[in-house]
């Protein structure tokens, strides 16, 4: 029963590409027409696709995770991008699979709360397992979030700089100023706006590992007179700030605390201080996260739509100074820190089993997938409180690049 099912859904889905689907008894169906790719998957038991008709989202990853789903590792992307592309193109899933969706989407307020307890705890199973890891396949400033392809041959290493170059431009940073880092990740923005810009830091996070690591790499870098980093929820945060930014923290955050975040942002932020929020984002009607990502990789995580984002800013009485969409600029992050954890497989397996493996080799899979195949971007809203706290023209970004580095000088 369910292997006709399945086939049913494939018949229906599949239009553009070309998929070759090995069946449990050994039969092989294929599906759509050659195209500019193709993808072959085995599934070796029935009971996957039971789980494909009910939970094709979770089941999908899930099958892979336990070998019930088997794709060369080197063709998982073509495999995930063939069925992305042609679900999007064509939304043709059966009535029950959008049912579920749209079950998910109503009750997602109630699913993700994200109270001050469930956050840290949400924060720890993603951040806290280990800083290893992520040495294997960041960049070597340990930037956690989409890159600033500038020039399309840019190293990861150059686009990272060259984001929080573009964020701290926005942020028009002098010497002495006071800067709140919210969600700072192991520090390596919050160093450089001390390092390079001359500003006092203070970063909270929730991460026991990053606050250490935070802590560390201040020490070695001759920057804690500069830096101050708080194991702390920003809820908690009672200080002013000249500047306040946030890169990656959003997406944490769940639609029932937007209010709380902006709101919170406008009360530690001076009159005349500027905010910079760096978010993944949606370009399309609110949308659940993804099952398999929110039960592996990002419990209580969510992409905001701009249409939820934009009213929680204006009840804050901020003023949205800018909003940039960067498009095309996080698939090729991925594909970096994609061949980068694929390059360093060995060690990899010396930390963890093969469906540890499997599990991450599908999230940063997944995650390219949706910014190459989906509505999905990232924004930049920079906020403030005076109209006139920054220019009105976007013209002083792309002046003067090198004011940094007088501005560091003039700080020591």
């Amino acid at each position: 029963m369910w292997d006709s099912v399945v086939h049913r859904m494939l018949t229906r889905l599949v239009i553009d590409g070309e998929l070759r689907v090995e069946w449990p008894d050994g039969h092989v169906t294929e599906y759509g027409r050659p195209d500019e790719f193709s993808a072959e998957v085995k599934f070796t038991d029935r009971a996957i696709l039971r789980e494909l008709c009910l939970r094709p989202v979770l089941a999908l990853g899930e099958g892979y995770m336990d070998r019930r789903i088997v794709v060369d590792d080197d063709k998982l992307y073509d495999l995930v991008a063939l069925l992305v592309r042609n679900r999007e193109r064509s939304g043709d899933m059966p009535a029950w699979v959008n049912a579920m969706q749209s079950l998910r989407t109503a009750a997602r307020n109630l699913v993700l709360r994200n109270s001050p307890v469930s956050a840290r705890q949400n924060v720890a199973h993603h951040y806290d397992i280990s800083d290893d890891l992520y040495r294997l396949f960041l960049d070597d400033d340990m930037q956690y979030s989409c890159a600033y392809f500038a020039r399309p041959d840019m190293t990861l290493d150059e686009a990272q700089a060259a984001k929080k170059a573009h964020i701290a431009r926005k942020l028009r940073i002098e010497p002495g100023m006071r800067v709140l880092d919210i969600g700072c990740g192991w520090g390596g923005m919050a160093l450089t706006l001390a390092k390079d810009f001359g500003a006092h830091v203070t970063g909270v996070t929730l991460s026991s590992n990053q606050h250490r690591t935070a802590e560390q790499r201040a020490a070695a870098a001759g920057l804690s007179g500069k830096t101050e980093f708080r194991l702390q929820d920003y809820r908690d945060v009672t200080d002013r700030f000249d500047r306040i930014v946030s890169v990656g923290m959003l997406e944490h955050v769940g639609p029932p605390q937007f209010g709380v975040y902006f709101e919170k942002v406008a009360e530690l932020l001076d009159p005349e201080g500027i905010a910079l929020i760096h978010t993944i984002g949606l370009t399309m009607p609110p949308s659940p996260t993804s099952p398999w990502i929110m039960k592996y990789i990002f419990p209580g995580g969510y992409v905001p739509a701009l249409s939820e984002v934009a009213p929680r800013i204006e009840k804050a009485g901020l003023w949205t100074a800018d909003i940039e969409v960067l498009r095309g600029h996080y698939g090729p992050t991925l594909n970096h820190w994609r061949a980068r954890f694929e390059a360093n497989l060995d060690k990899v397996r010396q930390m963890y089993d093969e469906r540890f493996v499997r599990m991450w080799r599908f999230y940063l899979v997944a995650c390219e997938t949706a910014f190459e195949e989906q509505h999905q971007g990232v924004y930049q809203f920079q906020l403030s409180k005076a109209q006139y706290a920054v220019p009105r023209t976007r013209d002083y970004l792309y002046e003067d690049t090198q004011r940094p580095a007088v501005w560091a000088q003039a700080a020591q």
